[in-house]
């Protein structure tokens, strides 16, 4: 039965009708206040949302002048370094031909490269040039000269002396090209050079709408700006008061309201470029801004007439139906906070604050409900299997999934435990498997048990990492982090009451059968199935081939992209008609153009871990309760 159809649930006073009747009371008797309220705090927002959007529009903006300023400076200066490189190499004039044909290919934007010779010497027939590179594709599309390049350098040549003392300098050459062009003088190496190039790729972006913004640099001259001809006229605007307060505040960024010399008012935002004497600026017209919340309040002026006091007594009257319930449900909630689920709490009010009363009663109770289940579900060995239990995720009598399963065994475990007091060695089990955990969990792994000295974990059920070749290389994964916290632990050993720890690790792909087993009293979640019992068989040759890490072709299959492994001789496998490869695991493959870590090679391995390299003739596995047999 639902809270609607009990009784003991009826809402004979809504608190929605109760809100009714306040709201149109206030509408009704406060209209005047709420819209003066409501201006006021709405111009705020919307002053601050303006100041916020601006601001941010001039941060965009400014990244995106900061990365095409530092591609352009950065991309010019590894040619030259290139060409630089290739001068001393024979026959490297056609590649450098090539290297200068493929730059300004890729750079379309970039019109023209000029070097300067070393401070006091002149280029070839009085050039400030020593060495030029033109985009010929660039002054004939634009039909424009080369040589105003030059024209416009040998103009400027204080910049060329300031940026062979290492400032770098930003000019606008537009009135010399007639369209958005940057000339950006820059130190290289003991000369300095010139690099003109387009600036379209910021006019989209700096935009024409309500926000607009533009570049200047320290003296004032307009950079580039959405609107050509302020540019091509050599528009300079060191005179007004905005741009005079930018290079006088030594803050980087800042937004301001001003007015200009026409008496209209903005919000400006800029912020100074790290890469060049320059700065962008973002503006938007302050009447703009409010010219809808001006008609909106003078609308709202029109119907202001409240009885604001008499609003206030319903509202203050109502809240105290609320108020001294809500002060016993948070005492209730502070009680839940401290582990006390059962609540006593009673209620005769039947509105919404009598149901969420109820309410809290029925939710503490689940709670407690809650705790005891989750110390049933304590007795899981997986935290990850113990929440999908308790969530009812487990499929109950098991189900067909994709999974990598791994064992690990300790070599000559039981000769070592022997020689040891229980209590050392369940100190020794405990750190060890701890280690081994960490590695497991750390790759989205599950233990399935422990089995003495053996771990068992799959990867896959019941939770997978996306797709079972994700799940097999994190399996993979884990045994290499295995190997490396098993080198770690040795370092502390290598005494006769502390031996040098060896261990095999087992792993094979295919499909299992996942679910609960066990009895009444006694569950367990894990998988079974012929990939299981393969994994197992997997794990024992190791001690045999003289490696700690062996997968199947299963697996490899999977993965084989990922890591370096090595063919290891085939085996008859008990059970199964056919031959199984077994690889011997190396270590992860390197990212494509990196340094392949070591170890790279399987001798490396054995090395690593002291592990000796068997003699393949004469090792004699079929006493093993004829599980497998080498094939020739």
């Amino acid at each position: 039965m639902s809270f609607e159809q009990d009784s003991r649930f009826t809402i004979r006073f809504p608190i929605g009708l109760k809100l009714v009747v306040i709201i149109t009371a206030l509408l009704l008797f406060s209209l005047g206040s709420i819209t003066f309220l409501v201006s006021v705090m709405v111009s705020g927002d919307v002053r601050l949302t303006a100041e916020d959007n601006n601001f941010n529009i001039n941060k965009r903006s400014s990244a995106e002048a900061q990365i095409l300023l530092n591609m352009v400076r950065s991309n010019s200066l590894a040619l030259l370094d290139t060409l630089s490189a290739l001068a001393n190499l024979a026959g490297s004039d056609a590649v450098s031909r090539r290297t200068v044909e493929v730059f300004f290919e890729r750079n379309k934007d970039v019109a023209f490269i000029g070097v300067t010779p070393p401070a006091g010497e002149t280029g070839p027939s009085g050039s400030p040039f020593a060495r030029t590179l033109a985009n010929e594709d660039f002054f004939l599309s634009n039909e424009i000269k080369s040589s105003s390049a030059v024209a416009f350098s040998a103009s400027h040549g204080e910049a060329l002396d300031r940026s062979r003392s290492g400032e770098v300098i930003l000019l606008n050459a537009a009135p010399v090209f007639g369209r958005q062009v940057l000339a950006m003088f820059c130190p290289w190496r003991r000369e300095a050079v010139v690099i003109f190039f387009s600036s379209d790729p910021l006019i989209d972006t700096f935009g024409t709408g309500t926000n607009v913004s533009f570049v200047v640099n320290d003296e004032g001259d307009v950079l580039v700006h959405a609107n050509a001809d302020i540019v091509k006229a050599g528009t300079n605007m060191a005179q007004q008061p905005f741009i005079k307060m930018i290079w006088e505040n030594p803050d980087r960024s800042l937004q301001r309201l001003y007015t200009d010399e026409k008496g209209i008012r903005y919000f400006g935002a800029f912020e100074k470029l790290s890469v060049a004497n320059a700065a962008v600026i973002t503006n938007v017209e302050y009447d703009v801004v409010f010219e809808g919340v001006a008609a909106t309040t003078w609308r709202n002026i029109l119907l202001t007439g409240a009885v604001l006091f008499i609003s206030i007594l319903f509202v203050w009257f109502f809240s105290k139906t609320l108020s001294s319930p809500l002060r016993i449900l948070a005492a209730a909630a502070g009680r839940i906070e401290e582990g006390e689920f059962d609540l006593d709490l009673k209620t005769r009010a039947r509105d919404e604050v009598g149901l969420l009363t109820r309410s809290f009663v029925s939710m503490g109770k689940g709670l407690a409900e809650r705790e005891r289940l989750k110390t049933s579900f304590g007795k899981f060995i997986n935290k990850a299997i113990a929440e999908q239990a308790a969530k009812g995720e487990l499929t109950l009598g098991g189900e067909t999934k994709k999974a990598t399963i791994f064992f690990s065994d300790i070599r000559g475990f039981t000769r070592m435990a022997e020689t040891m007091k229980p209590s050392d060695v369940v100190r020794f089990l405990n750190s060890y498997m701890t280690r081994m955990v960490d590695c497991v969990e750390k790759t989205c792994g599950v233990v399935d048990k422990f089995i003495g000295d053996a771990v068992m974990a799959v990867w896959g059920a019941p939770i997978s990492a996306e797709t079972p070749a994700i799940d097999a290389l994190n399996c993979v994964k884990s045994a290499l982090l295995m190997r490396d916290a098993l080198i770690e632990l040795n370092k502390t050993r290598g005494s006769e009451k502390r031996p040098i720890i060896k261990i095999g690790c087992g792993i094979n792909s295919g499909d299992v059968l996942a679910g609960q087993i066990g009895s009444s009293r006694r569950m367990e979640y894990t998988v079974v199935g012929d990939a299981v019992n393969l994994a197992s068989r997997t794990e024992e040759l190791t001690k045999f081939m003289g490696v700690d890490i062996l997968i199947t072709e299963n697996t490899r299959r999977l993965i084989a992209a990922s890591i370096l492994t090595e063919e290891m001789p085939s085996v008859m496998v008990k059970g199964k008609e056919n031959p199984i490869r077994i690889f011997a695991v190396i270590n992860l493959k390197a990212p494509k153009g990196e340094k392949q870590p070591k170890p790279s090679t399987l001798p490396a391995v054995r090395r690593l871990l002291g592990l000796p390299a068997p003699d393949m003739s004469k090792v004699n596995i079929n006493a093993e309760e004829q599980k497998f047999k080498i094939v020739e």
